[in-house]
């Protein structure tokens, strides 16, 4: 490995730093254990290095780099817009082969993000990539976990293709509106985000199908697909968003969307908010209130509303419903359906899970609910289960339960000076 190729690498890196849709979940690859010749590396359950989790909670090490940094769109919230006076790099197809491959050997990583900024046009880009992931697998033998970003607007034949190498997919929206989209991407538009969606999802139901007629049949993107919105950089409100996610998780392919704080690296750029900091806050909001669309059965009616478009920023928003939803509580925990004991602050799924099961053989009281890792502080205002001796939310009042449960004054403060917002 040159100086060269190194300077490549830290530029590609870090310009790859703000995609934060990478996650390795939902594959396996395995060694053949056979006479065939064996692979290297295994999926199961320094530089460009970055930390991910896998479906059984698992950190795994993803060298997380991009082709390219060149770009030929001039995306306003974009740091590798074309009209950006940034260093730019471009790693060849036998480069990055090389670096992924060395970057295993040495055991530094467990796979590959790879991502691309587009040159010429979107199937120029994306041939690239998918020479890179096809000579890993059919060259290299890699059988480690591979993300591939789809380039918007490329081919159904390429995106076909590069299917049949990558564990997991991904085409990023990046903005929630389609006219919001146009003002700060004049270049994109929906369109050509959605098609190499449908593209992918399309594959992977053939694949489906064709697997239950032959069994040893190319598996296409088993690990599905995923995509990333930013938040902050337009007015949208959490509504908005959470519509938009709801919506994408109709389709039965889609795996995770990602949120990403809108972090202000064009501040010259008018169209863009000026913040004082990253929108984290809000971004971990929508990431529980994501939760509970997927886990908790939760609709987007019930999170955000006409009243209130977003999300509340000093409680999470399973405990802002249950404050707006008095005439719910208290839940018995020894009497009640799953569903409504899902729906009690501090109670997750598998706590939920322990309750249902547990309460078969004997009555189940607040010692076992702490062994089972409920958080009886928040959960005491909303249940009963016997000997709880704590008076619940309708003989205190809601208002009351919230000053209660709220974090501390000087944590609230520097949250909320998080989230400054002024659009120009």
């Amino acid at each position: 490995m040159t100086e060269k190729t190194l300077e490549k690498l830290r530029i590609l890196t870090e310009s790859a730093k703000y995609d934060v849709s990478c996650s390795s979940s939902g594959t396996v690859r395995s060694n053949r254990k056979d006479g065939e010749t064996c692979g290297v590396g295994n999926t199961v359950g320094g530089i460009g290095i970055c930390h991910s989790f896998s479906e059984d909670g698992r950190c795994i090490s993803l060298l997380k780099v991009m082709l390219t940094n060149h770009c030929m769109y001039d995306c306003a919230y974009c740091i590798n817009r074309r009209t950006n006076d940034i260093p730019r790099a471009t790693l060849s197809v036998t480069e990055l082969v090389e670096l992924t491959m060395e970057f295993y050997r040495r055991n530094y990583i467990e796979g590959l993000f790879l991502s691309s900024g587009v040159v010429r046009n979107p199937d120029y880009t994306m041939e690239r990539l998918v020479r890179i992931a096809k000579d890993l697998r059919t060259i290299h033998r890699f059988n480690g976990y591979i993300h591939l970003k789809s380039i918007p607007g490329a081919s159904r034949e390429l995106v076909n293709e590069a299917g049949l190498y990558a564990d997991r997919m991904s085409v990023n929206i990046e903005i929630p509106n389609e006219d919001s989209l146009r003002f700060l991407a004049p270049e994109k538009n929906f369109q050509s985000v959605y098609q190499p969606m449908k593209f992918i999802q399309q594959g992977v139901l053939e694949s489906r199908e064709e697997r239950k007629k032959f069994r040893h049949a190319p598996r296409f993107v088993p690990a599905g697909q995923s995509t990333q919105m930013i938040v902050g950089a337009t007015n949208d409100t959490d509504r908005d968003i959470l519509r938009l996610s709801s919506s994408l998780y109709s389709r039965p392919t889609m795996k995770r969307v990602y949120y990403s704080g809108y972090i202000p690296v064009n501040t010259y750029d008018t169209r863009l908010p000026v913040l004082q900091q990253s929108p984290f806050v809000r971004e971990n909001r929508l990431y529980q209130a994501d939760w509970l669309l997927r886990f908790y059965h939760f609709n987007v009616e019930e999170i955000v509303d006409d009243n209130a478009p977003n999300l509340d920023l000093t409680i999470d928003p399973k405990l802002a419903w249950a404050l707006r939803h008095p005439e719910v509580f208290p839940v018995d925990i020894n009497r009640d359906e799953y569903e409504r004991i899902l729906r009690v602050p501090g109670i997750g799924t598998k706590s939920a899970t322990l309750i249902v099961n547990s309460r078969r053989f004997g009555r189940v009281t607040s010692y076992h609910l702490k062994k089972m890792g409920v958080v009886l502080k928040k959960a005491q205002y909303f249940i009963t289960c016997g000997e709880l001796d704590v008076r619940g939310i309708n003989e205190l009042h809601p208002d009351t339960v919230r000053n209660l449960l709220l974090p501390a004054s000087k944590n609230k403060k520097k949250d909320e000076g998080q989230l400054e917002l002024v659009f120009e």
